[in-house]
């Protein structure tokens, strides 16, 4: 087991006078009842007792080390105590019991941290909504060692007065008014110092929503262009999916039991004519205040080494002191991020040993669903002998042709066990460096790289390299710490004069994922294994419970730039992307620059929303060569690519105009090299000038413009990048957008039933013939009284030419899964009816499939052999069936995962080749189409923003809509 403990100033309980006949003399505090040790009445030690896995040991009992072991507490489930009256005196000897588990001693430390531990706000206000004249309750919760023992309380930046307001931690506003309403926030300070909360929006309203709903374009098939439009859009409405006021509870609470959005109140159905056929649409004509749709978070990823992709198999997960998940045999996990949730910090613990502890900070959808992250590992270095009674010298930085950025330096006679005894003998060291000099190293970078001032304001931190310590007994049973440890930092690497003067050294707090102060650095000259006299900046450390540390600068020229990912080349504002990752590289400077260092300082991510994502990163307005950064986007896994810089730069592609486009130096990867990959581009960090009005509007923003950022409207400039997502079209008679979860209507034609779970289906469909073939699902109610014969949607998709054989392609179709209704009265058997474009005959049909069909009743007709008609399975079939079904919180996962095996042919497998002999439940045999005979797939492509459609036509690769 082992213990931390931090003193802080707290409140005794009473203690009984010095008996007359104690000879004890105390050098702080006074003497007990029981003449056995001494009390100081002013102060209270708090410890925390943890397993060798870092999980708490709850129920472990805290004795005293007097003439006999007195017990003083135990630890509740959290493993935290607290014990009043223990002398900083360094006396005190603790001894730390748990059954089954070896005893733990520990001796209380001399001095304490100074101030003892720092605040960190584990509870935030609620973004809320009231009336005029109401009433509301904001809530904030911290904790520390000591515990927070003043809450201040600011609206809109400005300080509330306590004596006014008679607040603690919770702030009461009565009778409302409009004035009132705005951004709130609270500050929790102990003598270990401040944090402050997250900000709560408080909407204070006169009237509920605005009944009027906004224009949302959705787009129509090929074979439905509206001439009264002159495009293939259809105007279909959308509610702001806002908080509201709905029914409140009695009394005040913290959190209201249940949340209000704005949301569609009224529907009607309207029939749009399309060539040869009439398609249905429901249209919003009306929105008002309702319950909140209910969604689940999800974070997902897979954890591999960064060296050589080797996985993190059935590695441990926690969340702070508690085990949440574990990775699976291929690295991967799967997290549900609890509603409250505000700050999402994960460790993955190798129970091998053989990556390094991994503290990330990952960004996840608020709104709902699922996204996907790569956690890159790094792997231990391998362990040297030390002898402890020697000094040792560790370098720190191994790049080819140049020195290491620093030393450590272990006096002899360093090393002690935890129960404090000194140790002699053979110490095997693992230090592991991470180098800022290579830029593959950057997604390793542990935590996101802040920290909280005295003020309780979040900066983040400039590296200069990180390390992670592991000291063992020779035999490798037993871990070590050491004390007066040096960290030598070779000057002559800090390239940024004024970073020498800010430098010093963190560790990581893996449960808030919050770097905290070590040390300080002071500037030594040396010769240091060289000739020559070098200059170093020198700290001091003791290596005990936290074993990652970090060197590093506060850094407060920051900027944020403005990214936006789209489902095509066309960049639509109805085809953004919401849960794409978008990460940066900071570089400073950029070469060229006088004090280049040829380093990045700093890694981020961020998840886009519906209006995009907003990125940090540092900037310098005086020089806009003095900072750079790349900038790339992931999907599930898959990267995005970004718009071409070359051969010519095309401002109305990139987002960008002249001449603020030339000041950033847009360069895709490729630049200069077309077999790079397409994935990431480069800009320089130029603050934009307040005097500049091309400057002004995106897409670099000022760090105190971050609101502003966030809000800016599709026309402002911003940074793109695209998923091509194949030949393929999605219509829904209920809009949705699978980006937003929070779109979804309780309506019988909606094609996701339920918010929480989406199901996805397709049956893979094989073409034997000389061309691609376009092939269609047109999904309607089945068996359900009130769907019957009504249209849930239509899917389009393109057939894949097989690469090993020459005549033969195949589709992976989506079909609408039988199931449940959003009523979870009673399932519908939905009619699907599979459809290929051309001159088609159908051959063959998966015998298991038609087994089935037959043995589940009723049984729809098949007369036409062009097409083939089925009531869809209710049971998830598999590949042996030509059906691939997959369940999941996301619908976008739902639905890659379920591509992926149908391309496979398998119920388990993956793949990105189609392979069109295996796992097949449908055969059509097409001959070659007639040169007057036109695709579904073929539009023209609209690389503006107009939807309307001129010239002739050529062929499109569509993509998936609502």
């Amino acid at each position: 087991m082992c213990c931390e403990c931090c003193g802080d100033l707290g409140l005794f309980s009473d203690l009984s006078a010095s008996p007359p006949a104690c000879n004890i003399t105390c050098p702080m505090g006074r003497v007990n009842a029981d003449c056995d040790t001494c009390m100081c009445e002013d102060a209270t030690l708090h410890g925390k007792v943890s397993l060798e896995d870092g999980s708490p040991a709850a129920d472990a009992r805290v004795y005293l080390q007097a003439k006999k072991l007195k017990l003083l507490t135990t630890a509740d489930n959290r493993g935290m105590f607290r014990i009043p009256g223990v002398c900083p005196d360094g006396k005190n000897t603790l001894k730390i019991k748990k059954a089954k588990y070896a005893t733990a001693t520990l001796h209380r430390s001399g001095s304490p941290k100074e101030g003892g531990c720092k605040p960190y706000i584990y509870r935030s206000p609620e973004d809320k909504a009231r009336r005029v004249g109401q009433s509301v309750s904001l809530c904030c919760d911290a904790q520390g060692s000591p515990a927070p023992d003043r809450y201040l309380w600011y609206h809109n930046g400005s300080l509330l007065d306590p004596s006014l307001y008679k607040y603690k931690n919770n702030l009461i506003l009565k009778n409302l008014n409009r004035e009132q309403s705005g951004e709130y926030f609270c500050k929790a300070s102990s003598a270990g110092g401040s944090a402050k909360s997250q900000v709560a929006r408080l909407a204070v309203i006169e009237a509920p929503c605005d009944p009027q709903p906004q224009s949302h374009l959705i787009r129509l098939p090929h074979d439905c262009f509206q001439k009264a439009t002159n495009s293939f859009y259809y105007d279909v409405g959308k509610c702001p999916a806002k908080t509201c006021v709905g029914k409140l509870d009695k009394g005040l609470r913290c959190k209201d039991n249940v949340s209000y959005c704005c949301g569609v109140s009224k529907m009607e159905t309207r029939d749009i004519s399309c060539d040869g056929y009439t398609l249905p649409t429901k249209v919003i004509i009306e929105c008002g205040c309702k319950k909140c749709t209910e969604t689940k978070i999800m974070v997902r990823g897979r954890a591999t080494a960064a060296d050589n992709g080797e996985p993190l198999r059935f590695g441990h997960i926690y969340m702070g002191n508690k085990r949440v998940s574990m990775t699976g045999y291929k690295g991967t996990f799967s997290i549900h991020v609890p509603a409250d949730m505000e700050r999402l910090v994960l460790t993955f613990v190798d129970r091998l040993q053989k990556f390094v502890n991994t503290t990330k900070v990952l960004p996840f959808k608020e709104n709902g669903g699922a996204v996907f992250h790569e956690i890159k590992l790094l792997r231990k270095k391998a362990p040297v002998t030390l002898e402890s009674t020697e000094t040792n010298v560790i370098s720190l930085g191994e790049m080819e042709e140049d020195d290491p950025i620093a030393e450590l330096e272990i006096p002899p006679n360093a090393f002690y066990r935890k129960n404090g005894e000194v140790y002699s003998g053979k110490v095997k060291a693992s230090v592991t460096f991470l180098d800022p000099r290579n830029i593959s190293t950057a997604p390793v970078t542990q935590s996101d790289l802040n920290f909280v001032d005295e003020e309780g304001d979040v900066f983040p931190l400039r590296t200069y390299g990180m390390f992670s310590v592991d000291f063992t007994n020779e035999q490798g049973t037993e871990s070590l710490n050491a004390d007066k440890v040096k960290v030598h930092l070779d000057a002559a690497q800090v390239k940024m004069p004024d970073h020498l003067q800010e430098m010093k050294l963190w560790s990581l707090n893996p449960e808030t994922g919050l770097w905290e102060e070590e040390g300080d650095f002071n500037i030594e000259k040396s010769t240091r294994r060289k000739r020559e006299e070098r200059t170093f900046l020198v700290g001091n450390m003791e290596i005990k419970e936290r074993r990652l540390f970090n060197l590093d600068v506060p850094e407060s020229r920051r900027c944020y730039v403005k990214v936006r990912a789209y489902r095509s080349e066309r960049f639509l504002q109805s085809e953004q992307i919401q849960g794409v990752v978008i990460s940066i590289i900071n570089m400073e400077p950029e070469p060229g620059f006088s004090s280049n260092p040829r380093a990045w300082g700093r890694f981020d991510s961020v998840v886009t929303g519906p209006n995009g994502a907003c990125v940090p990163a540092f900037c310098d307005e005086q020089n806009p060569e003095a900072y750079g950064a790349y900038i790339l986007a992931s999907m599930g896994g898959e990267e995005l690519e970004a718009v071409p810089s070359a051969p010519k730069l095309n401002p109305a592609a990139i987002g960008v105009p002249q001449p603020y486009l030339n000041k950033l130096n847009y360069r895709r990867t490729d630049h200069e090299d077309p077999n790079i990959k397409k994935t990431a581009f480069s800009i320089n960090m130029a603050k934009p000038s307040p005097n500049s009005p091309e400057e002004n509007n995106g897409p670099i923003y000022a760090y105190e413009n971050l609101s502003e950022c966030e809000e800016a409207p599709h026309s402002a400039a911003h940074f793109r990048f695209y998923r091509i997502e194949g030949d393929r079209y999605d219509y829904n008679t209920v809009p949705f957008s699978e980006d937003d979860l929070m779109s979804w209507t309780d309506d019988y034609l909606a094609w996701w039933p339920k918010p929480m779970e989406f199901r996805a289906c397709y049956i893979k469909v094989k073409i034997n013939g000389p061309q691609e073939v376009n092939v269609r699902s047109r999904n309607m109610g089945g068996t359900h009284p009130r769907t019957i014969g009504r249209l849930y949607g239509i899917r389009d998709v393109r057939s894949i030419r097989d690469p090993q054989q020459r005549d033969v392609s195949a589709a992976c179709l989506e079909f609408k899964c039988s199931g449940m209704l959003f009523d979870q009265d009673r399932v519908d058997r939905t009619l699907v009816k599979v459809v290929p474009q051309g001159n088609c005959r159908r051959v063959s049909v998966n015998s298991m499939l038609h087994e089935y069909l037959v043995n589940h009743l009723p049984m729809a007709t098949n007369n036409d052999t062009s097409e083939y008609t089925m009531l869809a399975p209710l049971d998830p079939l598999g590949h042996n069936y030509g059906i691939y079904t997959v369940t999941d919180q996301d619908p976008r996962i739902a639905k890659e995962i379920a591509l992926g095996r149908c391309f496979d042919g398998t119920s388990d497998g993956t793949s990105r080749i189609m392979k069109s002999d295996v796992g097949v439940g449908l055969t059509f045999t097409c001959s070659e189409r007639s040169a007057t005979e036109q695709s579904i797939f073929q539009s023209q492509r609209n690389l503006g923003h107009t939807c309307t459609v001129v010239g002739n036509m050529k062929r499109n690769k569509l993509i998936s809509s609502y």
